[in-house]
């Protein structure tokens, strides 16, 4: 057990973290190093408070990452850490730094990944827990977004000019060569290469659907399936009665005369998000109407790109290995750069989507986009971006642009078949990632560079984090400790208390377990194989849960804390209901209940068939409703 006698459950949770890497680098840590690490720690947390764990620790890690991906200098003095005598590295896990950089900073021949991956573990576990943020940091987000649509204005006025001069005198004239200069010959390949993609694709053939977030037009769950406003751009494109209604009939029931809906361009509207102790997340809720028509379109996109012989082995959206392979082959061989675009979804404009998508496509693309946002001080801006996060088409849009810009700028065809996207997450060949940044920037996007890799033996991306082929991904903790019992406590510390376990950190992972148990009884294990969120690790305060043999099922069953999700009923009108069912029900017989039951597997969650209920049109869900109940539960 950790040596340090600190109550707080965080320094506790590093103490022990430290205490599994001196305990698996058997003889680097001494004992009396550790204590006077443990005393260290808990100086400056004593001086830093949440902000030592959040920003200070995690602020050396990026650093670590830094040095390790472009062989740069690690020197400690320059993030305020006091460095080892007559070295420029930090003195704070010093004993780990030496194994992995000399003593000038530099990156050792031969480093150890153990240590780098123990340095990563200790200094990130903290980055992404959820704490309160100040009200200031919510204003500047806010300003970054409104900054952002300024500084892509004049990348949106002038592919909307050169869109319009295609449109009038063809992509030869000698104003689009002269506008464009050298991103003409760019343009013109990737045109081709999005044409060749859509040239089947029929943006009619889609079921719409509504997403799980909230709108702008601050609809109910239940009302969402009554439409009483009828946009004139997606009306051009959807007709209503084709798209917004269960049938002919439905139409001419509900709506004797097309007087009742409100012809009317609704906004979007910016909301912030909790995210985590760096600040809210900025997202756009979208109009309903527009969301209605975005989520089908965007389905029926994603379906078509990951099954074409063009893109399915290089455009990914509800598959991350492709490029966490990619992210751990690079870093193995050095052959594969990762790049991150920052800001990705703010930057592409609609001016550049008008120019690269083919007209049959884009006409859709434009028709069921928000023109603009209200923010949370009641003014409207306009969006000069294509659709900012939180549209349904957001994501397929932003992954198709760059696929299409990379394709295009690249000659090599081995390197345009390495070409990996997922979202902001791109992957290509090293050689290829100086013009592949400079090409995505002269588009208006923004690559971040402090996370792209593209030197060394670091990469990440989608998750993996990786060097010299060893994962070195940290477990990171997101949710703070309560006493008191709640729902998401319960399982964020349980599933960090399981990934500590898989990764050996076996200290750490029952000192979480310890913790459970003395705030939550009956929590199930692993070796009772329940479908149901389980432990790995089995604490010496461990209660069994009670057992019983059922004779009607003939299986053994425990009586466990479960999480349950309750329904709430709230009948709508027959013709709203037969629409839900055509749209959500036909998507469960076409198999989406199978894939909530592979996402439930995925985060531990109950997908026995005894617990899913028949598809029900007046049954809803709230989110962030979950609670934990004792349930008889029997073994798979």
């Amino acid at each position: 057990m950790a040596s340090n006698k600190s109550q707080d459950p965080y320094i506790q949770i590093l103490g022990h973290l430290l205490l599994d890497v001196k305990t698996s680098l058997s003889g680097v840590i001494t004992s009396s190093a550790y204590r006077r690490t443990i005393q260290k720690i808990e100086r400056r947390y004593a001086l830093e408070g949440m902000g030592f764990l959040t920003k200070t620790l995690p602020s050396l890690g990026k650093r670590l990452d830094q040095a390790l991906a472009e062989n740069t200098i690690m020197d400690a003095t320059a993030l305020r850490f006091e460095p080892l005598r007559g070295s420029k590295l930090p003195k704070l896990f010093g004993e780990l730094f030496q194994r992995v950089f000399s003593i000038d900073g530099r990156v050792l021949p031969e480093p150890c990944v153990a240590s780098i991956k123990a340095l990563r573990q200790l200094l990130f576990v903290f980055y992404k827990l959820e704490l309160p943020y100040a009200p200031s940091t919510e204003q500047s987000v806010i300003d970054k977004f409104i900054k952002t649509c300024y500084e892509i204005e004049h990348y949106n006025n002038l592919f909307r000019k050169v869109s319009d001069q295609i449109d009038a005198a063809g992509f030869q004239s000698p104003e689009v060569i002269s506008d464009l200069g050298e991103l003409w010959p760019i343009v013109r390949k990737a045109r081709k290469y999005l044409y060749r993609l859509f040239q089947a694709f029929d943006a009619r053939e889609i079921l719409p659907c509504h997403g799980p977030g909230a709108v702008s037009t601050s609809e109910q769950l239940w009302e969402k399936w009554h439409f009483e406003r009828i946009n004139p751009r997606i009306q051009q494109m959807y007709p209503f009665d084709a798209y917004f209604c269960a049938s002919v009939d439905a139409l001419l029931d509900t709506y004797p005369s097309f007087e009742g809906l409100v012809e009317v361009e609704s906004m979007a509207r910016v909301i912030l998000v909790p995210k985590d102790s760096r600040g809210p997340r900025l997202i756009s809720c979208e109009p309903l109407e527009f969301q209605w028509v975005q989520q089908g379109l965007g389905a029926a996109i994603v379906e078509h790109v990951e099954s074409h012989r063009l893109t399915r082995w290089n455009v990914h959206f509800t598959n991350q290995q492709p490029n966490q392979f990619g992210a751990l082959l690079g870093s193995k061989t050095g052959r594969y750069a990762t790049l991150d675009l920052k800001d990705a979804s703010d930057r592409v404009t609609v001016g550049l989507v008008r120019l690269l998508f083919p007209y049959h496509i884009c006409e859709y693309l434009e028709a069921c986009r928000s023109l603009g946002t209200v923010l949370p001080d009641g003014r409207i801006k306009k969006l000069n971006k294509y659709a900012p996060m939180g549209s349904a088409l957001c994501f397929p849009v932003l992954a198709l642009t760059v696929w299409a810009i990379l394709t295009a700028g690249t000659t090599d065809a081995d390197a345009r078949e390495s070409i990996l996207v997922y979202g902001d997450d791109v992957i290509v060949e090293s050689a290829q990632a100086e013009t592949s940044m400079k090409l995505l920037e002269s588009f208006g996007l923004l690559v971040n560079r402090d996370k792209s890799c593209y030197h060394g033996f670091f990469r990440e991306s989608c998750g993996m984090d990786a060097y010299k082929g060893i994962p070195v991904t940290p477990v990171r903790l997101h949710e703070q400790w309560s006493l008191r019992p709640r729902t998401s406590t319960y399982l964020g510390f349980l599933e960090f208390s399981n990934n500590l376990y898989k990764l050996g950190y076996y200290n750490t992972s029952e000192l979480i377990a310890r913790w459970l148990c003395s705030v939550y009884t009956d929590i199930p294990t692993a070796d009772m194989n329940i479908s149901c969120p389980s432990l790995l690790c089995t604490p010496s305060n461990y209660h069994p849960p009670r057992k019983r043999r059922n004779k009607s099922l003939q299986r053994l069953e425990y009586r466990v804390l479960t999480v349950r999700s309750p329904s709430l009923i709230h009948p709508i009108n027959g013709w709203s209901m037969l629409l839900r069912y055509f749209t959500e029900g036909r998507r469960a017989q076409l198999g989406v209940r199978g894939d909530i039951a592979r996402r439930c597997a995925e985060l531990g969650l109950d997908d026995s068939y005894e617990s899913i209920e028949p598809f029900s049109a007046s049954s809803y869900t709230r989110r962030d409703t979950s609670h934990l109940v004792k349930r008889w539960r029997g073994c798979r």
